[in-house]
């Protein structure tokens, strides 16, 4: 077997590792093995971060949608099943946003659902 010498590449690895953990504290940003496993950890919280603001903002909408829903004599769940039934598709997201910037909107569309429930 052959000797592989990694000079270029393992200094380029290195690079890479010591530019992402550019701006962390003390040795993290100083010592490659520290920021290694700094920038390893910072990676992975990341990712999970990323999947975690997908059900944040969704708890978001739901919170704000059934805040106006109640205002119009409704619950969130009632709600939401009256759209269906009404044949409203319409996600959660556009759904708060009318909650929010216009009521009025809102309030039609809660009355649409009431009207499919009854």
């Amino acid at each position: 077997m052959a000797r592989v010498k990694r000079a270029v590449n393992a200094l380029k690895k290195r690079r890479k590792v010591m530019r992402l953990a550019k701006g962390y504290f003390g040795a993290k940003s100083k010592q490659y093995r520290a920021a290694s496993e700094q920038v390893r950890r910072s990676l992975r919280y990341a990712y999970i971060g990323r999947k975690l603001k997908k059900r944040d903002f969704r708890r978001l909408w739901i919170a704000r949608i059934n805040a106006a829903a109640r205002i119009n004599g409704l619950s969130y769940s009632r709600l939401i099943n009256g759209l269906k039934v009404a044949g409203v598709d319409i996600n959660r997201k556009v759904l708060s946003e009318l909650a929010i910037s216009d009521p009025a909107a809102f309030a039609a569309l809660a009355e649409k659902a009431k009207q499919a429930v009854k």
